[in-house]
């Protein structure tokens, strides 16, 4: 056990090239064919520990899982399986998590389950735990979960820096979403933040994500970490810290300002790949610098120019539709899409990937329009008011409306706009913004005095998280309706659900008659 253990310790540390090379010199080294031997003859008559780190230790040099030397030591510890110790079974656990399912493996991974849901109780290192978990997988079922997380509440005090990264990740493993453990956990990484290294930062927003977490602190901390350290890092590497934020839909706003200046300064980074990314991660988290907008904006256009001539025709409507929606003409790149659209090259894709692209094709040609400088607000919109049904999860809102202002007339529901556009809710107002007009009214009398109003009842995956920022798509929406004549209200509809009767007319109120909501909503258009 001591050589076949020095032997996988060295191992491990070797290249995948050199391990190739040194696992052919060892299986056709003699004395490793008399180890064997000897290991298959005295299998029953090991230690537990030195069975267990022996199969180990074979497994993980690439011994065949279908030899007689595994399948014996497989069945051995079967037989052996409740005279186990927590670290043994920790081990035994991780050694069948790398192994392929067959017969032996199955049957010792069922008995390990049993073993692990009587001894839980028992175990007070957080490690074993975490291992545990980690090795168990996802399909162990939900009561052994559920167990595991109260063994590991129990010993949470304990938890270390290193302990903490190992069972946030734990938790992926087993598909297990624990608030209890990822909150101590969160507060554990933000404490020590500038002891990970950036790709474990990473890998711990996409454990966010994997697990459907959303702790704003902790995306900060990290954020504020790499933004404060954003010399030391290689660009590409802050490129895949952004995307990670931007799956989450958290809008480190600081750093995304950094590595804007980083962009202008020195776009040479920028291939093909880190490019898109770069479009995907700004457009969907609707960020503009503050500083140097248009320097950047040019920079990625002619990054973007550059890459044309072997661009494919999907990652060239991608990079236009982030622009677009960010509100900027890429123009070189756009007469290569339209010619390509003019070819019919860019819908040929079949299904989903087919109306993916008509959906981005149709918004770029809207941007085309709406956000051209020569785009005037028209006087008169034509609009269609699809249904007086609304969905039920607007049923309150149509309610309290009726009740605020007294009367169905008073406004429109389900209203289709131009460019596929649509509105729940439209109300219209006087010039002083003080009263609320009948629709019937100021249908017959067209009157540019007259103020439009948008109710937009959004969920709360449109906006940054944490925040009433809206990410890409909302913004775009919002900015295309008020050059199309509205003022847009966002109410993020959950927030609304969960109001009182009395305070959701109360809150719809002061929405709609607020002269600071008029002016908050022009200047967040105009800003986008």
């Amino acid at each position: 056990t001591n050589c076949l253990t020095t032997a996988w310790r060295l191992f491990k540390n070797l290249s995948e090239e050199q391990q190739r090379y040194e696992r052919q010199l060892i299986f056709e080294h003699p004395a490793f064919t008399m180890l064997c031997q000897q290991l298959l003859r005295d299998a029953r008559k090991m230690m537990r520990g030195d069975l267990v780190f022996s199969l180990h230790a074979m497994v993980n040099l690439g011994v065949p899982q279908n030899t007689l030397l595994v399948q014996t030591l497989l069945r051995v510890c079967q037989e052996k399986l409740n005279q186990l110790d927590n670290r043994c079974v920790s081990v035994l656990a991780t050694t069948l998590a790398g192994m392929e399912k067959d017969k032996n493996v199955s049957a010792l991974q069922a008995g390990l389950q049993l073993l692990v849901e009587q001894r839980i109780s028992s175990i007070r290192d957080i490690f074993i735990l975490q291992n545990l978990m980690k090795c168990m997988g996802k399909d162990v079922p939900v009561s052994l979960k559920k167990k595991l997380e109260v063994a590991v509440l129990k010993e949470i005090d304990h938890l270390t820096f290193p302990n903490a990264v190992r069972v946030f990740f734990a938790l992926v493993a087993m598909n297990y979403c624990s608030y209890p453990i990822l909150n101590v956990c969160s507060k554990k990484i933000q404490e020590n933040v500038h002891d990970a290294p950036l790709r474990q930062l990473i890998l711990i927003l996409e454990a966010c994500h994997t697990l459907q977490y959303r702790n704003v602190r902790l995306f900060s901390a990290l954020a504020d970490y790499v933004n404060s350290t954003a010399c030391l890092w290689d660009k590409r590497q802050i490129v895949l810290f952004l995307s990670a934020c931007e799956t989450l839909g958290f809008q480190p706003s600081e750093l995304m300002e950094i590595f804007a200046e980083k962009v202008t300064e020195d776009p040479e980074f920028l291939n093909l790949k880190n490019l898109l990314i770069v479009l995907r991660v700004y457009s969907r988290l609707n960020y503009v610098p503050r500083v140097q907008k248009h320097l950047f904006f040019e920079t990625l256009q002619s990054c973007l120019n550059k890459c044309l001539p072997q661009i494919s025709n999907t990652e060239l409507l991608k990079a236009v539709y982030s622009l677009c929606i960010l509100g900027c003409l890429p123009h070189q790149a756009l007469d290569e899409l339209l010619q390509k659209d003019s070819r019919n090259e860019l819908t040929l894709s079949d299904g989903l990937y087919k109306e993916q692209n008509e959906v981005m094709l149709h918004c770029v040609k809207t941007c085309m329009e709406l956000d051209s400088p020569s785009f005037t607000k028209p006087a008169f919109v034509l609009t269609e008011n699809l249904s007086s049904l609304v969905s039920l999860n607007l049923k309150k809102a149509q309610e309290t409306l009726i009740e605020l202002l007294g009367d169905e007339n008073m406004f429109l529901q389900n209203v289709q706009l131009p460019y596929k556009y649509h509105i729940d809710f439209e109300i219209r107002m006087d010039s002083d913004r003080k009263k609320v007009l009948p629709i019937t009214a100021t249908d017959d009398h067209p009157d540019s005095s007259v103020q439009r109003l948008a109710l937009l009842f959004v969920p709360l995956s449109a906006f940054c998280v944490g925040t009433m920022h809206p990410q890409g798509k909302l913004a775009m929406r919002k900015r295309h309706l008020n050059k199309l004549g509205y003022h847009v209200i966002l109410i993020q509809n959950k927030k609304f659900q969960e109001m009182t009767k009395e305070g959701a007319i109360e809150f719809l109120k002061e929405k709609i008659y607020s002269e600071d909501a008029f002016m908050f909503s022009e200047a967040t258009v105009q800003d986008n």
